[in-house]
């Protein structure tokens, strides 16, 4: 198992963290793939209750992908769609998870890191923590596979907010919108989320795989064929992509022009 995806139990409780300090727990290639290995062997764990994902430290839950590694790694739509597939299938992982999974999260929980905590079932954060996925500055979208989860939580109005705006918003913010269930006192996040894994765990362990079951069955993502799928990641073929990335890297703001 990758060393930037810990695993700890403790009883009928897992906690899973995504550890890549140095840059806010970004996600890279390998970190997608391991964390979508690992909640696929905890979805098969008879024994466990509840599952609680969490970043590294206290700086961010994740700070989104790790675009340093996107020239390598997301050269071009084809590049793109091989690399969407892996990122689709940790976040289904996350999502169809037997048990509840609760997303514990401290400071920052943008791009990709939003979309992680949106495929949870629960989520409680600190006060101070900030939200947001501002990936019209990479001159990117939101494919499908993870918009899924975004739009479940917040509904239409909110998700194009947050993704025609890009704006990164507060705790209180997201509580408005929905996107949290609870905001506490940033001392006492971890205490109140293990408190709401206990809780979850205390309970019959079938009715809860059960209602997971049953709400999944009511909210379906609708077909979308391949053409659309791949539509998905036409983005990283435009000049724009590259000199979204080219800014971000430098520090700079970006000129788009549409192209």
């Amino acid at each position: 198992m990758a060393s930037n995806i810990l695993v700890e139990r403790a009883g009928g409780i897992a906690t899973v963290t995504l550890s890549n300090p140095g840059k806010r727990n970004a996600l890279d290639r390998a970190m997608w793939d391991t964390l979508g290995k690992v909640m696929r062997e905890l979805s098969a764990d008879e024994a466990l209750r509840c599952v609680v994902l969490r970043g590294a430290g206290d700086e961010a839950f994740a700070a989104g992908a790790d675009i340093a590694e996107f020239a390598a790694t997301r050269a071009d739509a084809k590049q793109a769609a091989v690399y969407g597939e892996l990122i689709h299938a940790a976040m289904q992982a996350v999502g169809r998870c037997r048990h509840p999974v609760i997303a514990l999260i401290k400071g920052a929980c943008v791009g990709g890191g939003l979309e992680i905590a949106a495929m949870c079932d629960l989520r409680i954060c600190g006060a101070s923590s900030r939200f947001g996925v501002p990936i019209k500055n990479l001159g990117l979208t939101m494919g499908y596979g993870e918009l899924q989860g975004v739009l479940a939580v917040v509904g239409r109005a909110v998700t194009l907010e947050i993704l025609l705006e890009g704006r990164v918003f507060d705790a209180a913010e997201a509580l408005a919108k929905r996107l949290v269930n609870r905001v506490v006192a940033d001392a006492e996040v971890e205490r109140e989320a293990y408190a709401m894994a206990e809780r979850v765990a205390a309970g019959a362990p079938l009715v809860a795989r059960w209602h997971k079951q049953y709400i999944e069955r009511l909210n379906p993502m609708p077909q979308v064929s391949a053409q659309e799928w791949n539509e998905g990641f036409a983005c990283f073929d435009t000049a724009d992509y590259k000199t979204g990335v080219a800014a971000f890297l430098a520090k700079q703001k970006p000129r788009f022009e549409g192209r």
